[in-house]
């Protein structure tokens, strides 16, 4: 056995030297075998649970990093040493002193912590050490994913609970970590193994089941892009074609989401149509020739077409998506690609790091990770990884035309936070392509949104149930937090307001709930818990409205409704939070809730409606009547 792991270190060593001495100078390559041969030395007593020698994985993250994700020399040496701080008695000095600084820090960093203790738990707070790198250097990560996808790719070793935490790991964070960072195939390959050992049967289930259609479309999937290859040489277009299948996770989660089988799935495949950069045309210009080739040809799905060219998605991801009907009846999804942009969906961020729009897209996405790493608390820390690492990306527009990225199924509410803290805080109401629309309102992919505010505006606490960035959320969850708090409860039934005579109860816990003194659930506390009586004031706050209800019956007539609103809205200054009116035989009864500071300004506001010509009653109601 010793020896056939011999044979296998030695042909994996060649080969990825073979690799490496083809795209680096001799004295890189020369810096790199000393790395290998400094972890071998390093790892030499060491095994992995498979029992196979430990350097089998330094060189399997060494070629990760060297041969999928094309890192530079440093990366290649960090990720040989990546374990020798964390599982031997080497230092980081020790690097340093034999690789230099840029070496010793990106081992510094993705060697994990050795605490005593943790702030939150022990996989938080490596979250945390992760994420926290990115202000340094993104290659970290980048590293820390190779690491990952290897530990992956031999789970099969691990005890069945073992495989079941890396594989959870895996699937919460690390690969929407390579969704965020654009690493496509990563991020797809770490679903699926996610889902291979997270759930053996169903992921074994769904692969069977693909095997056999995708054996049964093959024909016609293969006539089908014979067509299309045959229209663009026509057209005098250079391009090849690939039928590509989607994984078994990303099938299976559309299954779950749908709630149907295998055969009513849509978008298990599509067709990739990949064209050489032109010096001549533009890539938008060229997958414009194409789209407009095929489509003299093939009947095209309304509104199916995806212009990721000109809006990429938040990951960096770009191509030209439309959907065709084949001759055999069937809209079949095409992707229309440059070699570049294939390339960058492999590569994410780590392709073209010097361009000035991967620049600003790597910023935002540094200012987005240490936002959510600086968050302190666990499970909130947790949501906000998932909010902003994995969802699907719609773009919308400012009226000035620029675009914002927001998750799907992201309110106008959402959009406000986006655009700045203050305009979600004042928000008032949205108009999507020109129409007035609730802040509520689901917004959908080209969208242009215009934010209305007002001065006196304030968050209400039920946006948090329609917010779902993590910026949104977390400025909110914030700004509730920080509002004064009443060092006592409302009775749900009678609801007194400032200036009532009320009476107090203590529960269990020390709770203090206030009464008015005639509710019929006070007197009946009264009468069975006596002892728990407290004598309470109730003293007014600005900083505390209080929604209350009010009847109104009066002789119907012309402007009745606008004399009521101008004196509650105009005259008393105050929030109307609902209306509701019924006529009866030219009697007009109306309810209204508001809001109110105290009894004094209720009583106000009574007064002021009772002096309206043909208002004849005006009452309190509790506010839940």
């Amino acid at each position: 056995m010793k020896e056939i792991y011999e044979t296998h270190i030695n042909n994996s060593v060649e080969s990825l030297f073979g690799y490496i001495r083809e795209r680096a100078t001799a004295e890189e390559v020369d810096r790199i075998y000393r790395a290998y041969e400094f972890a071998y030395e390093a790892h030499k007593e060491q095994k992995r649970k498979s029992g196979e020698p430990y350097i089998m994985h330094p060189i399997a993250v060494a070629s990760i990093v060297a041969r999928e994700l094309e890192l530079g020399d440093n990366p290649v040496i960090s990720a040989f040493l990546h374990d020798v701080v964390e599982d031997t008695d080497y230092t980081v000095e020790d690097i340093r002193e034999r690789f230099g600084d840029d070496v010793a820090f990106l081992v510094d960093t993705v060697t994990k912590r050795k605490k005593d203790s943790y702030q939150h738990s022990k996989q938080v707070d490596n979250y945390r050490q992760i994420l926290e790198s990115v202000h340094y250097d993104i290659r970290a990560l980048l590293i820390k994913l190779a690491d990952r996808l290897h530990n992956m790719r031999t789970l099969d070793s691990m005890r069945a609970d073992k495989q079941m935490k890396i594989a959870g790991e895996t699937d919460y964070f690390y690969a929407p970590l390579a969704n965020r960072l654009g690493l496509y195939h990563i991020k797809t390959e770490l679903e699926n193994l996610s889902f291979r050992y997270r759930c053996p049967r169903d992921y074994a289930d769904v692969e069977r089941m693909l095997a056999e259609e995708r054996t049964n479309d093959r024909p016609r999937l293969v006539r089908f892009t014979n067509l299309i290859n045959s229209i663009l040489e026509s057209a005098g277009i250079e391009a090849r074609t690939e039928i590509r299948y989607r994984k078994p996770y990303s099938i299976w989660r559309k299954m779950q989401a749908k709630g149907s089988d295998i055969k009513h799935v849509d978008g298990k495949h599509y067709i990739r149509i990949i064209y050489p950069n032109s010096p001549v045309f533009s890539e938008k210009a060229m997958s414009l020739r194409i789209y407009s080739a095929l489509t003299d040809t093939f009947k095209e799905k309304p509104g199916s077409v995806a212009n990721y060219i000109d809006a990429p998605k938040e990951n960096g991801y770009q191509s030209f998506h439309v959907k065709l009907l084949s001759e055999q009846g069937i809209w079949e999804e095409v992707h229309i690609s440059s070699e570049r942009m294939v390339r960058n969906s492999r590569l994410g961020c780590a392709a073209e790091r010097t361009e000035d729009n991967v620049k600003a897209w790597l910023e935002k996405f540094k200012f987005i990770l240490q936002d959510v790493a600086s968050d302190s608390h666990d499970m909130e820390f947790m949501d906000g990884v998932t909010l902003t690492f994995y969802n699907d990306d719609i773009m919308v527009f400012t009226p000035k035309g620029r675009g914002v990225i927001l998750p799907k199924g992201a309110t106008a509410l959402d959009f406000a936070f986006e655009i700045h803290s203050q305009v979600g805080e004042k928000a008032v109401y949205a108009r999507i392509n020109g129409k007035l629309s609730s802040l509520r309102t689901v917004l959908h992919r080209g969208d242009c949104v215009e934010i209305g505010t007002a001065d006196d505006a304030k968050p209400e606490l039920e946006w948090m149930e329609h917010v779902s960035t993590y910026r949104a959320k977390r400025y909110l969850r914030g700004y509730f937090a920080n509002l004064p708090r009443l060092e006592y409860e409302r009775c749900e039934r009678c609801n007194p307001l400032p200036g009532d005579e009320v009476i107090g109860f203590r529960d269990a816990n020390g709770s203090i709930t206030l009464h008015k003194r005639d509710c019929p659930v006070a007197i009946r506390l009264a009468s069975q818990h006596g002892d728990s009586i407290l004598a309470q004031s109730f003293p007014e706050n600005e900083a505390f409205l209080y929604p209350v209800r009010i009847r109104i019956k009066g002789i119907d007539r012309y402007h009745l409704m606008s004399d009521l609103i101008d004196c509650i809205t105009d005259k008393l200054h105050l929030t109307m939070l609902a209306l509701a009116t019924e006529n009866i035989d030219r009697i007009a009864i109306c309810t209204i809730d508001f809001s109110v500071h105290s009894l004094h300004e209720l009583q106000q506001a009574i007064d002021s409606i009772s002096k309206i010509d043909g208002i004849d009653e005006v009452m309190r109601l509790n506010y839940q009547q």
